[in-house]
């Protein structure tokens, strides 16, 4: 029990610093290219885990492999799509906006599982995803009933970001994690030190008075190393203590904490009708998480028992 709760509040920790993350990264790409921010900060996540490999995993070096390679490299192409949609739409929408619909991967994820792997989708997901729609079109629409640019690419970062989380399930359980991670992260890097050398100015990102603008330092060191590096790690690490369900649930609070954030911070009110739409992409999340199908299934067990019981 002490385990499972130290296990769940460490991983509460994790989603307050993913949902601060927002905020931070919105500061820092005012200074430093979308793409050459997630450069750089991939770069030091995949350099801080070679490290903790070089330490205390050295037997894992003969666990590399080109099937290995393959599969890092293809979860790593969508997380890094999902965080360039991501990280560029924070240029045109808000934190907690973004956030909240970054969130809407959780319940995307049982419709890919069901596309991509065949697996059957709850009744209670299929009702998460359509309330989470309803509150994307409260929360993002505007008086002219228009999505905003920003809103459509966190959107897309949203997709990607599900289906990094799908084809992980896919290919984790044959292959050490922390291997796996850094070549999914230095897929990553590679690939957004590309973009940004075709298409931002990529000399900002080798420019140490960029980098040490204390917009653009904090939020590297934040995004970097507690949430990229060490939140994946403790994740890995954890949730073999806790079953995948509350994992779920705590990391569905992530938008949550976007949200706070931007309110104590920058002062970010929401209008009454995007709280409600946040509320309802919040409820999703979490109805398409809970095995309320399960609960059925044993009280309904329970039930005939005892009625078995007063037969006898």
């Amino acid at each position: 029990m002490k385990k499972q709760w130290m296990a769940d509040t460490t991983l509460l920790l994790i989603a307050i610093i993913w949902g601060a993350t927002f905020l931070v990264v919105q500061q820092a790409i005012t200074a430093l290219p979308p793409n050459a921010f997630n450069a750089v900060r991939f770069s030091i996540a995949v350099l801080f885990l070679l490290v903790i490999q070089l330490l205390f995993f050295r037997q894992q070096w003969r666990e590399w492999s080109i099937p290995l390679f393959k599969a890092g490299a293809l979860i790593g192409f969508w997380l890094c799509l999902g965080y360039a949609l991501q990280t560029v739409g924070l240029l045109y929408t808000t934190p907690s906006k973004a956030g909240f619909i970054t969130g809407l991967s959780v319940v995307l994820v049982p419709l890919f599982s069901f596309l991509i792997l065949r697996e059957r989708v709850k009744t209670t997901a299929t009702v998460g995803v359509i309330l989470a729609a309803i509150g994307l079109y409260l929360l993002t629409l505007n008086q002219s009933l228009s999505l905003n640019t920003g809103d459509m690419l966190v959107f897309g970062c949203a997709i990607c970001f599900a289906l990094q989380i799908v084809i992980t399930g896919k290919y984790s359980p044959k292959f050490p994690a922390l291997p796996l991670a850094i070549v999914q992260l230095g897929t990553v890097a590679v690939l957004s030190w590309g973009y940004a050398f075709l298409f931002e100015d990529w000399r900002l990102a080798l420019n140490p008075e960029v980098l040490l603008i204390p917009e653009v330092a904090r939020g590297l060191l934040i995004t970097s190393i507690f949430a990229t590096a060490l939140a994946f790690l403790a994740q890995t690490a954890l949730q073999k203590q806790t079953s995948s369900t509350r994992v779920a649930l705590i990391f569905a609070l992530e938008p949550v904490f976007a949200a706070v954030t931007s309110y104590l911070w920058i002062h970010e009110v929401l209008t009454a009708r995007q709280i409600f739409g946040g509320f309802l992409i919040f409820f999703g999340m979490i109805l398409g998480e809970l095995p309320i199908t399960e609960w059925l299934k044993l009280w309904q067990s329970k039930r005939q028992n005892a009625n078995s019981r007063k037969s006898a």
